[in-house]
């Protein structure tokens, strides 16, 4: 006998990537940021600890919003922060999806999207992206005129590849929400500041946003939603009362406001990864030009998963993924590896692994 409602007993649950608990990996496999975050932020620390932690946190985040819409130039009503852009996500299904309502969003991608409908009772259609990760336009947009939310990552997991803001509009649904998932949006070559939120469908937009990959915060687990503040507001009264805690605010407030720590970072791992795109397609790699801080890459011969596990052995962690059901390959489904960008030192490791194995 079960107790849990059946769209629960129904699924898998998402399953993060790996944490090994012991020392000496080269971890480059869950898109964290191999740089330290703003001193500010130990600073901002610092001081919550010798506070009043008996008292709960500011249940508005006043602070935190007002730092956010200072950077993106719009008032604080327009934002909601929360534990990650992965709970401002679950918001948003909680909000906007009843039982049989369709969500759709590109795939291969995030698998969580899917996971958050299923659990929602409602519906989902994967838009199968072409083997070069293009939009099959039509199709897509005829599904996205059915839907009652589309949610689009720019740029995209696993494959880093970035879609233009043209294509992004054309697919807003004419009823329902288009949900811009910006998690690695830092770290493109010309960074989203919310123009989208301006758009003349800019009422129909969320932009979600992360503090875990840029600025070097996922510990922390703190990210926000950008939207008008007629969305906002009905979201937040789907969030929990003290949805972030003290740490949380104070450390990204002053990760927000020290943005020249932040691009010097996001710089350093852009030189890093091309470096790290040419050195994989000198060993025979196929590698998607990424505007994350990871890379896709596949290999026409050596098995993704001996890959995979070879670097494993010698304390290097990627992330091998499969994607089943993928419309464009004669096998029914595609595999690569997504590499985090780390450190030089850390790339160069996995570069002498990897010829050592190819």
């Amino acid at each position: 006998m079960s107790f849990f409602r059946p769209n629960v007993d129904a699924i898998h649950g998402y399953v993060p990537g790996e944490q090994p608990q012991d020392t000496g990996w080269v971890k480059l496999n869950t898109n964290e940021n191999p740089y330290p975050p703003s001193p500010r932020v130990l600073e901002a620390l610092e001081r919550v600890i010798r506070d009043r932690l008996n008292l709960y946190p500011d249940p508005l985040s006043t602070k935190f919003r007002e730092a956010v819409g200072k950077l993106f130039q719009v008032d604080p009503d327009w934002v909601l922060p929360a534990n990650g852009s992965d709970e401002n996500l679950t918001i948003l299904m909680r909000c906007f999806i009843n039982a049989d309502d369709l969500v759709v969003y590109p795939y291969p991608s995030y698998i969580l999207y899917e996971t958050l409908v299923d659990l929602q009772g409602g519906r989902h259609e994967r838009l199968q992206l072409k083997p070069d990760w293009s939009w099959d336009m039509p199709t897509a947009q005829a599904a996205a005129a059915k839907a009652k939310m589309v949610i689009l990552p720019n740029p995209n997991s696993p494959t880093g590849n970035r879609w233009s803001d043209k294509d992004i509009e054309s697919l807003v649904p004419p009823r329902g929400l288009l949900v811009l998932d910006e998690a690695y949006g830092d770290f493109a070559d010309q960074p989203h500041k919310g123009e989208l939120l301006k758009s003349s469908r800019g009422k129909q937009i969320v932009v979600t946003r992360s503090l875990s990959k840029s600025y070097s915060l996922a510990g922390l687990r703190v990210g926000f939603a950008l939207a008008h503040p007629d969305l906002i507001s009905g979201m937040r009264k789907m969030k929990d009362s003290y949805n972030c805690d003290k740490l949380s605010l104070a450390g990204g407030t002053a990760a927000i406001e020290d943005q020249e720590w932040m691009l010097s970072n996001t710089a350093k791992i852009r030189a890093t990864r091309g470096r790290l795109s040419a050195a994989l397609q000198q060993l025979g790699f196929n590698v998607v030009p990424s505007q994350a801080n990871f890379v896709w890459t596949t290999h026409a011969t050596i098995p993704h998963k001996q890959l995979y596990e070879r670097l494993k052995e010698r304390k290097i962690l990627v992330r091998f993924m499969v994607f089943p059901n993928y419309a464009h390959s004669p096998t029914g489904e595609v595999s690569g590896l997504r590499i985090t960008v780390g450190t030089d030192p850390e790339i160069d490791q996995l570069l002498a692994a990897l010829k050592e194995i190819v």
